[in-house]
């Protein structure tokens, strides 16, 4: 039977009890007047950041997509009664930060929990001695990550990517997925990691205060471990009711995770959507021990985690992901990514399998359109092109111009562009760089080709094609590794750009003159080349000659993807897992030199495999300061096979404006 917990539970409590993992503290509280009805979108109001240190700070976040008062609320540790805090603002905005110091200590192995002015518990976290030092923090996603001991400078009032750690334990991958309330009071836990974690000796709570931790084990017996990518479901020996919640803590008492829902959230039941990852919503059904319905009416509850945990089950579609190579170290002076920490699968599964194959992988090269940032280009290896639309937050094929994208071929219609990088001109048309002939794939091509996207059919010839190929001689060894390591990636960058910031011609020595290049158009072409990393410079001229500007260092081993952001008035050039995922921004330099200025990583919750694509969208598509970017997936493997993001090859992610 559910419990159905009392809203006034801990504002009254008299000559009671107070149990926090079996410490009890007696003492008699009394009896308030009724409060207030618990604000709307309570549940989405989550503890982000906690230290018990430097003024014992608390930040607390709102996930949720309004306005939240906190006025009234109180907290606790596990040596008091609830008390009245101080917050930096007595409401908390959505997406929003505040921040406030503990009225009494916090120490080295304590909890923290958070009520509304009714009473109800809005959230807690537990940490073990000198975890929360300098900080736990939720890793991952504000309000919604693992909690993991931070392992830099706290970052409160602010996002927590600069704290966090560059990987999360795999027993954080452990998440709560689905939670109902409805008579069994069934708790599912599901493992979004690649490896097995134990948890015989993990515990659990509701939202009651007078309620101690029960270990997993002792209401489901066989719960000693889960696979990777599997479940385990127990029936809650506390009871579950209205505005309730459920906190899980691994064995040696710290928060992995938890969940808050309201009146009749978790009837039947509060799931993760998508199964594994994402918001709390409530379902139409129930399913626990297997992937979340997700038909339910969404809202639910708090605890989202708004990243990439892998999960959903084996994939029946036909499309094998292909394992990523090549890892290697980030470079050091790295900084962490400036953006969101939520990241988002951003296709659907296997959506770019084609006839030439292989099994829908090899999404490359990416581009938004800047004079219509409502489309995305995408290149797929094997001689593919396609204009991708957003819809329902993910970007799919625009069947108005191909449902199943268009091939490409080199001038004269001949060959199998080994299709890498893509850039869209200011003219409007798409330039897609090739490293070899697919047909012939053991000797270099190294060719920018420019296509028309308004021509008919359904395979595209070049209106132009500029081939590089002898520049590159160490490329032809009759080896189809080395032939495979020429364009990987290019970018378009404006004229307007290269002169107002100063950049030397380094073929003349003096100030670039665009007007020494009539045949060039308005701006220059940078190529990146994997075999070093280095940028190309070209013009690229309408009679079919080019010019050679000469060659740029990144700092990097390798180049996948490049292109020019107007935001940050920056050429990025982007390096997949053989340089720990990273981007490095380009600027002009006071000597007129362009130069490496600063590198960021992937979000942490972005698998690291052979993401060759980035795209960041203009800026005219901010949306409290924040704008997408894009990342793609060269074999869409995910988190591995069975994972929610195996067979996906997009991502979603958020950049500062």
């Amino acid at each position: 039977m559910p419990t159905s917990h009392s809203r006034a539970g801990v504002a009254s409590v008299c000559a009671a009890a107070l149990t926090f993992s079996g410490l009890v503290v007696t003492g008699m509280v009394a009896a308030q007047p009724a409060a207030a009805a618990d604000p709307a979108g309570y549940q989405n109001v989550r503890i982000n950041e906690v230290t018990s240190s430097n003024n014992d700070t608390v930040e607390l976040y709102n996930t949720g997509s309004t306005a939240v008062s906190i006025s009234g609320w109180k907290m606790s540790d596990d040596g008091f009664a609830p008390q009245s805090f101080s917050p930096s603002s007595s409401t908390i905005a959505a997406g929003g930060f505040v921040t406030f110091n503990s009225p009494k200590g916090l120490g080295d192995s304590d909890k923290l929990v958070i009520y509304t002015a009714d009473g109800t518990v809005v959230d807690r976290v537990e940490w073990a001695t000198n975890g929360a030092k300098p900080a736990m923090a939720r890793c991952g996603g504000d309000g919604t990550g693992a909690w993991v001991t931070t392992t830099a400078a706290t970052t409160f009032g602010a996002a927590n990517a600069a704290g966090c750690p560059s990987s999360i334990p795999a027993a954080s991958r452990i998440r709560i997925n689905e939670v109902t309330s409805n008579g069994s009071d069934t708790v599912e836990l599901y493992n979004g990691g690649t490896s097995a974690v134990g948890i015989g000796s993990w515990k659990y709570v509701d939202g009651d205060t007078t309620h101690s931790p029960v270990t997993v084990s002792s209401s489901s017996p066989s719960a000693t471990s889960i696979p990777a990518g599997g479940y385990v479901t127990f029936n809650s020996s506390l009871g579950l009711g209205d505005n309730d919640s459920v906190f899980l803590l691994d064995g040696n008492g710290n928060t992995v995770d938890s969940v808050t829902w309201a009146t009749d959230g978790a009837r039947p039941s509060d799931e993760r959507c998508a199964n594994g990852a994402g918001w709390f919503r409530t379902a139409v059904t129930a399913t626990p021990g297997s992937a979340n319905s997700c038909s339910g009416s969404g809202g639910g509850g708090g605890g989202q985690t708004g990243q990439l945990l892998g999960g959903g089950g084996s994939l029946t579609s036909g499309c094998a992901p292909e394992a990523p190579t090549g890892t290697g170290s980030t470079p050091a002076g790295t900084l962490a990514w400036p953006g969101g920490l939520d990241v988002t699968i951003a296709d659907n599964v296997c959506a770019f399998t084609t006839s030439t194959g292989p099994e829908g992988r090899d999404v490359s090269g990416l581009a938004f359109d800047p004079a219509n940032p409502s489309v995305l280009w995408a290149a797929k290896n094997k001689n593919w092109l396609y204009k991708l639309v957003s819809s329902g937050g993910k970007w799919i094929p625009d069947a108005t111009w191909s449902a199943t994208g268009k091939q490409i071929r080199f001038a004269g219609g001949s060959g199998e562009p080994d299709s890498e990088g893509l850039t869209v001109g200011a003219n409007g048309h798409v330039y897609v760089t090739s490293e070899r002939d697919n047909t012939n794939n053991t000797v270099p091509k190294d060719t920018i080709m420019e296509f028309d996207p308004a021509a008919t059919g359904s395979t595209l010839t070049p209106v132009h094609q500029w081939d590089m190929t002898s520049q590159f001689p160490q490329l032809n060894t009759g080896s189809k590794d080395d032939a495979n390591l020429g364009f990987e990636g290019v970018g378009y960058v404006p004229d307007s750009w290269l002169t107002a910031n100063g950049w030397v011609d380094p073929l003349t020595g003096s100030a670039y003159n665009p007007a020494n290049y009539p045949l060039h158009g308005s701006g220059l072409f940078f190529a990146g080349l994997e075999w070093d990393g280095s940028l190309h410079v070209y013009g690229l001229n309408s009679d079919g000659t080019f010019t050679t500007f000469g060659t740029i260092a990144t700092g990097k081993a390798s180049v996948m993807d490049v292109m020019y952001d107007a935001g940050t008035q920056r050429i990025v050039a982007t390096c997949d897992n053989t340089c720990g995922e990273t981007h490095t921004f380009l600027k002009v330099d006071t000597g007129g030199a362009i130069v490496p200025e600063v590198t960021y990583t992937n979000p942490t919750v972005v698998p690291t495999d052979n993401l060759e694509g980035f795209a960041i969208a203009p800026t005219s598509t901010c949306v409290n300061g924040f704008r997408e970017a894009v990342l793609s997936d060269d074999g869409n493997y995910g988190f591995g096979s069975g994972s929610s993001s195996s067979g996906h090859a997009l991502y979603s992610a958020t950049f500062p404006c």
